[in-house]
C-alpha cells in the first residue's frame, strides 16, 4: 500500500503539523526528540525535519508548490516593478540594490550603519563624507550598494504610505545577546508587507553572553527560517563596534540582490523618490533624491509631489558636483519651487507648463480626497474584495496578554482558509500605537484589538489617515465580526467619535458630586451625554459616563474649547492634575 501524500511549507509550527496529520503534539515532540532535534509545541521546524517525522506515519512530503498569483495575492508588487513595467525588456539592467536598516532600538542600526560607512565608503577621503544627504554608496568587489541613512520602521513605512517603496533589501538587526523584541517584531512585519526581501545582520556576536543559537530560533518561530537551518533566510554574524563580518554582510546583500534581478533602463523615463528634503534660509530648498529609473540630469524639470523647480545642481553624497545621475544613485539637488515629502515620487517632465498643470491637477486631487477620506471598514474591504480591488483582509492584532494572543491568532488563522484570504500583518501585545496605525495605512489593513486601548495619538494619527481600529472585550465577538465580513453580512457597527479633549488643571471637592476635576477644554468640546476616557500619561485610568458638568455654578449641557469647567465622574474619584480628559461618542456606521 503506497503512502499518503502531502504538501508542507518550507518551514512549520509543530501545533499546525500535529494538527494535519491527525496526531498529538506530544507525539511529535516525542519523535522529534528521537532524531535529535529539541523542540516546543509553538516552535517551527524546516521541511526536511517535518518529513522525516510525518514519514513515520505513513506520510510521503513534497514541498508546497505557491503559485505565482498566491504569492501577489495580499502583497504589494515592489513600486521599482511597476515603475519599470512599461520598459522594453531589453533595455533593462541590474543597478545597485538600495537598502535600509530596521530592527529593535540599542540593537546597533546606526553603529552598523557607521561601520559600513567609515570601512567602505570612499577609503582614505579626508574627512569622511562632507556632506549628509540622508543616503550614501559603498563599493563591495566592484559593485555598489546604497544605503539608506534612516534607519527604522516608522520611516520606512511612512514612505509605503505616501506610495512609495525606496529600498530593495531590509537589513534587520538584532542583538546576540538581547534577542527578538518588540520593535523587531514590528520591523519584521512592515517588511514582510511591503515584500521585501530581507536579510539578518546578528549584531554583536563579540560579547560574552551573545547567544546565536536562541536568536535563531526566535527568527525560525517568526518564518525567517535561517539558511543553515535549511532556510531562506541569511543570518550574517557582525560586530558593529569591532567591525567584524560588514564584508560578509555586504557580500549577503549582493547575493539577495541578484536573486531579486533588480533593473532599471538609465535610458528610460527618470523616475525616483524624494528620501528628505529642507528649506535652507541661503540656498533654498534642498531635497535629497533616490533615482531609480533613467538618468536624472542638471537642467532636467522636475515635478516632485505638489514641487517643481529646473535643477540648479546635482550633488552625490560626498558633496561632489556632478551633471547626471543613473539608478540607484542618491543625490541632493537643488531649485525646487517648495519643499516635498518625503516619500514623494519625482518625475522629469519636459516643460515648466506641463509641470504647472500636473501640480494643480494633483492640488485638485488632494483637496477632492480630503473631503471624500473615510475609514476604510470591514465592510469596504469586503465589498473591494468582491469587485477584485482588493484579494484580502489584512489585520493587525493587539491584545493585551500573549495567553489572549495565541488563540486569537489562531481563530483567526482557520477564518483564512475560505475562499477570500485573510493575512495577519502583525501580532502583538500591548496598546494601540502610531506604528500600528502607519502600518495599517500603508497596508491597508484593519486593526482589531482585545482588552487593549489605542493611544491618543494613535487615534489621531488613524482619524487623518482613515484606519477602521476596532476594540473589544470577548474573543468570539471579534472573530463572530470578522467571520462575517468575509461572507459580506456584516450589520453596521458602533464606532467611537472624539469629540473634545480637555485638561485637568486642579481638583477639589463638592459636597453633592464628591471629587470634581477642574478642567480646560484644550480641543472641540465637552458634552454632559457623552462618554469620557481619563488619561494618566499612556495609562487610561477611567472610562465611563460622565456625572456632571458644570460651568461656573451652573449645570451646562456643553463646554467649548477655551472654556474652564468642572467635571465629576460617576463612581470614580482618583482624579489627580494633569490628567487629560477625552470626551467621544458612540455612533453606527
Amino acid at each position: 500500500m503506497s503512502n499518503k501524500k502531502i504538501d508542507l511549507p518550507a518551514s512549520i509550527v509543530i501545533r499546525d503539523l500535529a494538527q494535519m496529520i491527525e496526531k498529538s503534539p506530544i507525539e511529535i515532540i516525542k519523535k522529534l526528540m528521537t532524531n535529535g532535534v529539541m523542540a516546543t509545541i509553538n516552535q517551527s521546524v524546516d521541511f526536511d525535519t517535518a518529513a522525516i517525522v510525518v514519514a513515520e506515519y505513513g506520510f510521503d512530503a513534497t514541498p508546497e508548490v505557491i503559485e505565482e498569483e498566491v504569492k501577489k495575492e495580499m502583497g504589494e508588487v515592489p513600486l521599482w516593478r511597476q515603475m519599470i513595467a512599461g520598459e522594453d525588456e531589453k533595455h533593462l539592467k541590474p543597478r545597485p540594490p538600495v537598502v535600509t536598516i530596521l530592527g529593535h532600538v540599542d540593537h546597533g542600526k546606526t553603529s552598523l550603519l557607521d561601520a559600513i560607512r567609515t570601512t567602505e565608503v570612499a577609503a582614505g577621503e579626508a574627512g569622511g563624507i562632507t556632506q549628509h544627504i540622508g543616503a550614501y554608496q559603498v563599493e563591495q568587489k566592484g559593485r555598489l550598494i546604497t544605503f539608506l541613512d534612516t534607519p527604522g520602521h516608522a520611516a520606512f513605512t511612512q514612505m509605503r504610505a505616501r506610495g512609495a517603496q525606496g529600498a530593495d533589501v531590509v537589513i534587520l538587526v538584532v542583538a546576540a545577546d538581547d534577542g527578538v523584541m518588540p520593535q523587531t517584531r514590528e520591523a519584521i512585519a512592515h517588511a514582510k508587507a511591503a515584500r521585501v526581501p530581507i536579510l539578518v545582520a546578528l549584531n554583536k556576536v563579540d560579547k560574552a553572553n551573545a547567544n546565536p543559537d536562541r536568536v535563531k530560533q526566535q527568527l525560525a518561530e517568526l518564518e525567517l527560517v535561517p539558511d543553515d537551518w535549511g532556510g531562506n533566510t541569511m543570518v550574517i554574524p557582525v560586530s558593529a563596534k569591532l567591525n567584524q563580518g560588514i564584508d560578509d554582510l555586504l557580500e549577503g546583500v549582493l547575493l539577495v540582490a541578484d536573486n531579486a534581478e533588480i533593473r532599471a533602463n538609465p535610458a528610460g523615463v527618470v523616475i525616483g523618490t524624494v528620501i528628505e528634503a529642507e528649506l535652507d534660509k541661503s540656498k533654498g530648498v534642498l531635497a535629497t533624491f533616490l533615482v531609480q529609473n533613467g538618468t536624472l540630469e542638471s537642467g532636467d524639470i522636475v515635478v516632485a509631489g505638489t514641487s517643481y523647480g529646473k535643477l540648479k545642481a546635482i550633488n552625490d553624497f560626498k558633496g561632489k558636483p556632478i551633471k547626471k545621475a543613473g539608478p540607484s544613485t542618491p543625490v541632493a539637488v537643488m531649485g525646487l519651487s517648495d519643499v516635498p515629502s518625503a516619500g514623494d515620487l519625482f518625475r522629469v517632465v519636459a516643460t515648466e507648463k506641463e509641470a504647472r498643470a500636473i501640480i494643480s491637477e494633483r492640488l485638485e486631487a488632494i483637496k477632492g480626497q480630503a473631503q471624500a477620506k473615510k475609514k476604510m471598514s470591514l465592510e469596504d474591504l469586503f465589498a473591494n474584495v468582491q469587485i477584485g480591488e482588493t484579494k484580502g483582509l489584512n489585520l493587525i492584532i493587539k491584545a493585551d496578554v500573549q495567553g489572549s494572543l495565541d488563540p486569537i491568532v489562531t481563530e483567526l488563522n482557520k477564518l483564512g482558509e475560505g475562499e477570500i484570504g485573510l493575512k495577519i500583518l502583525h501580532a502583538e501585545t500591548g496598546n494601540i500605537g502610531n506604528n500600528d496605525v502607519m502600518l495599517a495605512s500603508a497596508s491597508k489593513a484593519i486593526i482589531v484589538g482585545f482588552n487593549v486601548q489605542a493611544d491618543v495619538d494613535a487615534r489621531r494619527t488613524a482619524d487623518k489617515e482613515g484606519v477602521d481600529i476596532r476594540l473589544y472585550e470577548i474573543i468570539y465577538r471579534m472573530t463572530e465580526d470578522i467571520e462575517k465580513a468575509l461572507k459580506g453580512m456584516l450589520a453596521p457597527v458602533t464606532v467611537e467619535k472624539i469629540i473634545g479633549r480637555a485638561q485637568v488643571l486642579q481638583v477639589f471637592t463638592a459636597s453633592k458630586f464628591g471629587r470634581v476635576a477642574g478642567c480646560r477644554v484644550t480641543e472641540g468640546e465637552l458634552r454632559r451625554n457623552a462618554k469620557a476616557r481619563l488619561y494618566r500619561g499612556a495609562d487610561i485610568v477611567f472610562e465611563g459616563d460622565m456625572g456632571s458638568l458644570r460651568h461656573e455654578k451652573d449645570d451646562v449641557k456643553e463646554i467649548k474649547q477655551g472654556f474652564e469647567c468642572g467635571v465629576g465622574f460617576k463612581n470614580f474619584s482618583d482624579i489627580q492634575p494633569s490628567d487629560i480628559l477625552v470626551c467621544y461618542t458612540v455612533e453606527n456606521s
